[in-house]
């Protein structure tokens, strides 16, 4: 397991840092560790989801030609 400093955090940041973690029940350590691993998963997820749409669709997605606005009869 790594260890991390954060240093300079910004007292705003610290503070509903705090609350953050009071509100899951966790400490903020354990609340910095999760928000860390979530963001970490989700960058890794949207990049695997770019790289095989890309694939799978090939240059670009054609997009249909879209209409106006449709009326709206509200009697």
């Amino acid at each position: 397991m790594a260890t991390i400093t954060v240093r300079g955090l910004d007292e705003d940041v610290q503070r509903r840092l705090k609350q953050r973690a009071a509100a899951n029940n966790r400490s903020m350590e354990a609340e910095a560790r999760a928000i860390l691993s979530e963001a970490v998963d989700e960058q890794e997820f949207g990049a695997a989801w770019v790289e095989m749409s890309a694939r799978l669709r090939g240059d670009s997605i054609p997009l249909p030609a879209r209409s106006g606005p449709r009326g709206l009869d509200l009697s």
